[in-house]
């Protein structure tokens, strides 16, 4: 399970880390450093973006290498509550990332969090589904900004339940963007975007994992100019007169109503937070 150390070995796993990639790993052709990556996210669906980041940082000429995973705190789970890590912790693990090297802030703008972070020296963040407000002081850390992947066509459907809020609406199109982060809530420059077709029998869960999918590959794609800041300059700025809103669902909105019209209860059913039926 991902655990604070004393300051010092703290210390001791990011400097060791630094001079492995250094000595080995660190290097692509012609001589030049990898750049460091630090990875933020916490479901499932943001450990199948680490997993293919990690895999495409094995590769001898990939320029970058992740170096720190962020994800929230472990949870209490199942019938004997047992505190369990996240998904994105647990893989960090299973792929031999130091406890060390698994950062678990109940807030991102904790000043050990914050130090802790600049020992890893990133250059680049990404997020997929951390789940987290990014203060101003985070942002700030990584010279190449901080990229996330976010399951709508923005600035459609920003917040915490895109998917669920689309398919709760019946939309026929969605798709993935590649954004930028600032401080307004998923508002950032668009570096990139994929659309997908949605159809009438997907749920929300395939409906999100596919999306995170198409994402990660898409910022495969991104990454050598997100890296060597071209991305920034392509970046297309949101249209913010056009966007919507995906807030969280609360459990009210997952009762069923029959004196509700078929489409909006098909809609919901859709979603799969249907808890009870009333009539």
């Amino acid at each position: 399970m991902a655990r604070r150390s004393p300051p010092m070995l703290r210390r001791f796993f990011c400097c060791a880390a630094k001079s492995a990639s250094a000595a080995g790993a660190g290097a692509v052709a012609g001589g030049t450093k990898k750049k460091n990556i630090v990875f933020l996210g916490s479901p499932q669906v943001a450990a199948a973006v680490l997993e293919t980041l990690l895999v495409a940082s094995d590769s001898p000429d990939s320029a970058f290498q992740v170096v720190a995973v962020v994800t929230q705190p472990p949870a209490a789970k199942n019938r004997g509550r047992k505190l369990m890590p996240s998904a994105v912790a647990q893989l960090a693990l299973d792929r031999g990332f130091p406890g060390d090297l698994i950062f678990t802030p109940e807030r991102a703008g904790e000043e050990a969090f914050l130090s802790d972070l600049k020992e890893v020296r990133p250059e680049l963040c990404i997020t997929a589904a951390y789940g987290n407000i990014l203060p101003q002081r985070f942002l700030d850390i990584p010279p190449y900004g901080t990229v996330n992947i976010h399951p709508s066509l923005l600035p459609l459907y920003r917040g915490a339940a895109p998917v669920q809020r689309a398919l709760q609406e019946g939309v026929a199109e969605t798709g993935v963007s590649l954004a930028y982060t600032v401080r307004a809530l998923d508002a950032g420059p668009v570096i990139a975007c994929e659309r997908f077709d949605v159809d009438e029998y997907i749920k929300a869960p395939e409906l999100l994992a596919i999306l995170f999918n198409i994402g990660s590959k898409l910022l495969l794609h991104e990454l050598p100019s997100i890296l060597d800041g071209s991305a920034k300059e392509k970046a297309i700025p949101q249209d913010d007169s056009k966007a919507t809103h995906a807030p969280k669902l609360n459990s009210d909105e997952s009762w069923l109503s029959f004196n509700q019209e078929a489409k909006v209860l098909h809609n919901k059913v859709g979603q799969e937070l249907v808890q009870n039926c009333s009539s």
